[in-house]
């Protein structure tokens, strides 16, 4: 652990495409309306987060053919929220999840590249991959892309688009007045890119990012999606909140990203956590046991464990005990469009019988036990002070913070917990650079274009 203090990272999201957020609370507010999206982004500047995350859901969810409610329904489009908050916004990085198997390098290139520009250098891409053939359907792939080969076209795609990128140096665009020279070499925005994804060529058309690039975000835990993430990413999601597996995490990826010819501060680590806080530490359980069980009901309960069984449920009750019977992998699936898979589904259910047996728990009481993230739970100082204490042991370098609420919920954490942090010295009470790369601490990418020229 380094010996000086470590400023924390925060990021902020608004959920939506999974059953945390509870939108039939009556406190809660429109899951699309720009009101919403607005109001927490607002609230994250106010804050001085770094940045507003944006995940994205591309098809509807199914359960045995129908779409059920746990999800949100109508998410606007990614690029159209980002830069509309652009504009009432004026430090906060904006960070969309766009996927690297359904798009094209050059579109994604360009509209990444129009975000960096409008908003002054803050724009951040979460890159993710799928292999869903129920998704893909709704693009030209057909839904075909085989698990072993979604990393190669991530590789490929993300290569492409930093080529395309590079295509202007900063220094591209001289606009003299006086001369009538608008460019500064000829040649600006030539590419040519050859892989075995994409064969492209041409002139890319928008100049290069006030900040050099976006800034790339990643998720990883297999060893392939870390050393994705390690050699490419700025910023990488972490699933770990709890030490000292988030320990081991981090050193890992900064260990993977050093041998890649980086700087282990060239990528920073992020786990996602929710918080409830109480005047008391006593309050603050009492307010999460009530809000967990607002978010998984019966039917909540029912659903998760059939993307485990593979087999309709809904004649179980949910307050009875876990299902008797083996699950059914090789049946069609009835939950479609799920974000995750179980490898080893007969050994997940073991596991669950087990918990409930032990524990002497209900089915529904087995999934909070087993399935629910863990919030940050105490008064603000015991969540402030439990943020810090995590940073500064390597469990992460920072958090991407939301609540169930949406989109109020984040104003409690910006009024409470936010001056403490600020208290102890490890968050801004200013901003003090332009571009998300300043506020992260990130270095400005190598102008490559000028290099080869300069060569």
């Amino acid at each position: 652990m380094s010996t000086s203090k470590k400023q924390v990272i925060l990021g902020a999201y608004l959920g939506g495409v999974n059953h945390h957020t509870a939108w039939w609370d009556p406190r809660a507010g429109s899951q699309i309306e720009f009101d919403s999206f607005e109001h927490t982004a607002r609230t994250a500047e106010r804050g001085k987060f770094d940045f507003f995350f944006l995940a994205e859901g591309l098809a509807l969810r199914e359960r045995a053919g129908q779409i059920f409610d746990q999800d949100i329904i109508g998410r606007p489009d990614t690029f159209t929220v980002l830069a509309s908050l652009a504009a009432v916004t004026n430090h906060l990085g904006l960070a969309g999840t766009i996927n690297a198997t359904f798009n094209e390098p050059y579109e994604l290139a360009r509209q990444f590249a129009s975000l960096d520009q409008l908003s002054g250098g803050r724009a951040a891409w979460n890159v993710v991959t799928s292999f869903d053939a129920f998704t893909g359907q709704n693009f030209r792939r057909g839904g075909f892309l085989d698990h072993s080969q979604r990393y190669e076209r991530a590789e490929e795609t993300l290569a492409a688009v930093r080529r395309l990128w590079d295509s202007w140096r900063s220094d591209d665009v001289v606009a003299d007045k006086d001369s009538g020279r608008f460019l500064g070499r000829p040649d600006a925005g030539t590419f040519d890119y050859h892989g075995s994804q994409f064969d492209i060529r041409g002139r890319f058309t928008v100049p290069r990012s006030p900040q050099g690039s976006p800034v790339v975000l990643q998720a990883g835990v297999s060893p392939q999606g870390r050393d994705f993430a390690a050699g490419n990413a700025d910023a990488i999601f972490s699933p770990y909140g709890k030490l000292p597996e988030a320990a081991e995490f981090y050193r890992d990826i900064k260990a993977r990203a050093v041998s890649f010819g980086r700087s282990a501060d060239d990528i920073k680590i992020l786990p996602s956590a929710s918080f409830v806080l109480g005047d008391t530490e006593t309050e603050a359980w009492e307010k999460y046991r009530e809000i967990r069980n607002q978010q998984v009901t019966g039917q909540t309960a029912l659903i998760l464990l059939e993307q485990i069984w593979n087999r309709d449920l809904s004649a179980f009750d949910p307050e009875g005990p876990v299902p008797d019977l083996d699950p059914d992998p090789d049946a069609p699936p009835i939950i479609q469009g799920r974000a995750f898979t179980y490898q080893d589904r007969f050994e997940t259910v073991a596991t669950l019988r087990a918990v409930s047996e032990e524990k002497k728990l209900t089915l529904r009481e087995t999934v909070i036990e087993q399935f629910e993230r863990g919030p940050i739970v105490g008064t603000a100082a015991q969540v402030a002070g439990k943020i810090d204490s995590f940073v500064q042991n390597d469990g992460s370098d920072g958090f991407i913070i939301g609540s169930h609420l949406v989109p109020s919920g984040l104003d409690e954490f910006v009024d409470h917990v936010v001056p403490l942090l600020q208290d102890r010295g490890v968050l801004r009470t200013e901003y003090t650079g332009t571009t998300l790369r300043d506020n992260l601490g990130l270095p400005v990418p190598r102008d490559r274009t000028a290099a080869a020229a300069q060569a």
